[in-house]
């Protein structure tokens, strides 16, 4: 058997078949007799309200028979193919309770030119960032019987990523008489999903009695990423075989008919690790897939600038990332030394434009609308959007885009100016704890390898974090220590805690009571902020939605 772990575009169709029919064509010649390929691979996931329009629906009905058609030649190959399906244009009604306006996620067997069964997806996920119910028909509700297909002496039964987590289609395609369950899956990454995924599939194989073969999608699409890392495990619940994470690939794995596994085993990645290339291919694909040709960086000498840039460097290569320094009166001269010894290390492009004189133009602009008022969080916006506004036109200019640096602390809490430095288009920190930021600048910095030094100069992990916006500014002029706020964001934002439990874990009254106050006050950026890469399980955007205008406390 062969999973084949691919990094689909989301309405390729022509550019995803040509993927499936290439793996097949390996599959088959390194004598493969099924192929799992991942959920709704055909058209890409996840497909959103593409799935809404007819002409979509009915493109990948005839992708779905060009697929077959192209496999013809490849005798013998059975290849489970996930797509979106809609009964009754290519196929007959199966089931009195099924309408032909109905979508279904579904997967098809694939032989000998011909679609010989479609089994639809009968548990359906509504929570984090899964929204099926809005396109999708339960194949349960509608009668839809579970599918079991005959290869080389054993049974296969299939699923379709939920179902797997749950208990009655399991045991429904095992009463059908599957001897193995062919789960294909596009589940988005979060640190800590792999170990759930597989513990879960274990515990299915052990309460079955039957080996688990588990296909998963990789790369990256909008915010989300797909770490890969297909696997499968024999009827005690022991992983006979995992794919490489976060890249193309195609496995194999030896099923007897006695039910035991012969693979290979790749290494789980440290979590640094994980979050690092979880990033490096959510940047990477986010870039190429939209067209981009390179990307911009405002490089400030501190430590979220810095790991932006390693982070593109490693996704897109040097000569694609070009970075600007915008100095102004309260950017210390370390920060150009370090700015600028991180950039010639990594070999990008670098540039300085102070924005001294536009200070000072602004500053006279508004003298007389601010005669009497002193100097506050005003004129340090003033500096950040003069930086954005100038990324922004080079951007324009010169074509590429621009990466925004903040965190997700910042995020949070609303450090971080509206129209300045959240000016961009893509948030590739967006999901990071600051303190995961600098965990992250100290595993990259002890990957290299070449004797050169850090990738990070270590004084700017060192240092002080400061916004550098008025003379002698650090970061917790503004906000608690970053441990004790990513803490209270991490309970209280990630895992839904009340004030009063946070104050129970240990947590001061008034740094909960102003964390929260600060989260709440802010979602009006956040709602305006880039689309960013999701690496937890709770992330501003999809996973987060909350009214901007609400009056609840607690």
């Amino acid at each position: 058997m062969a999973l084949a772990q691919l990094n689909v575009t989301v309405g390729d169709l022509q550019g995803n078949t040509a993927l499936i029919v290439k793996a097949a064509r390996q599959a088959h010649a390194a004598g493969a007799q099924v192929m799992l390929t991942p959920e709704l691979g055909l058209c890409g996931y996840p497909p959103e309200d593409l799935l809404l329009r007819p002409a979509f629906m009915s493109a990948c009905q005839k992708a779905l028979q060009e697929c077959a058609r192209l496999l013809a030649d490849l005798p013998g190959l059975h290849v489970i193919v996930g797509h979106p399906h809609q009964w009754g244009e290519f196929g007959d009604v199966r089931s009195r309770s099924v309408r032909v306006e109905q979508r279904y996620n579904a997967a098809s067997v694939l032989c000998g030119g011909q679609v010989l069964a479609t089994y639809c997806k009968r548990e359906l996920p509504n929570y984090q960032v899964f929204d099926e119910r809005r396109y999708f028909a339960s194949g349960r509700d509608a009668g839809l019987a579970p599918v079991v297909f005959d290869v080389g002496g054993l049974r296969f039964g299939l699923n379709i990523c939920e179902d797997a987590w749950f208990t009655e289609p399991p045991r429904a395609a095992r009463a059908a008489g599957a001897q193995v369950l062919c789960v294909i899956n596009a589940s988005p990454f979060h640190l800590g999903k792999t170990a759930e995924r597989e513990a879960r599939m274990s515990a299915q194989a052990r309460e079955l009695g039957v080996p688990v073969l588990h296909a998963h999608l990789t790369g990256g699409q909008d915010e989300l990423v797909f770490d890969g890392a297909s696997f499968a495990v024999d009827a005690t619940g022991q992983v006979a075989s995992r794919a490489p994470f976060f890249q193309p690939s195609l496995s194999y794995v030896e099923v007897s008919t006695d039910g035991s596994l012969r693979g290979v085993v790749e290494a789980v990645p440290e979590l640094e690790a994980q979050a690092w290339f979880a990033l490096v291919t959510g940047l990477r694909d986010y870039v190429d897939k939209n067209g981009f040709s390179c990307v911009l960086i405002g490089l400030s000498g501190g430590i979220d600038s810095a790991v932006v840039l390693a982070l593109a460097v490693d996704a897109i290569g040097a000569d694609r990332v070009r970075t600007v320094m915008m100095p102004s009166p309260y950017t210390a001269e370390i920060s150009f030394a370090d700015a600028r010894k991180m950039a010639i290390r990594l070999g990008v492009r670098y540039d300085e434009i102070a924005i001294v004189t536009m200070m000072d133009a602004f500053r006279q602009a508004l003298a007389q609308e601010f005669a009497g008022q002193a100097e506050d969080a005003t004129e340090e916006n003033i500096q950040a959007r003069l930086r954005g506004t100038l990324l922004m036109a080079l951007s324009n200019k010169f074509g590429g885009i621009v990466l925004t640096t903040g965190n997700k602390s910042e995020m949070a809490t609303g450090y971080c100016t509206l129209y300045g430095d959240m000016a961009g288009g893509f948030a590739v920190l967006k999901d990071v704890a600051k303190t995961l930021v600098y965990r992250l600048a100290r595993w990259r910095n002890v990957q290299v390898t070449d004797g050169k030094g850090d990738v990070i100069p270590c004084r700017i992990i060192d240092r002080p974090p400061s916004a550098e916006l008025r003379a002698d500014q650090t970061d917790q002029d503004s906000l608690p220590p970053y441990d004790v706020l990513d803490g209270i964001l991490q309970r209280y934002m990630e895992n839904d805690d009340s004030m009063e439990a946070c104050i129970a874990a240990g947590f001061k009254r008034a740094d909960v009571e102003r964390v929260t106050s600060l989260i709440k006050i802010n979602e009006y950026k956040r709602r305006q902020s880039a689309v960013g890469i999701r690496i937890t399980h709770r992330a501003f955007g999809r996973d987060w939605r909350y009214p901007i205008t609400s009056r609840f406390h607690a």
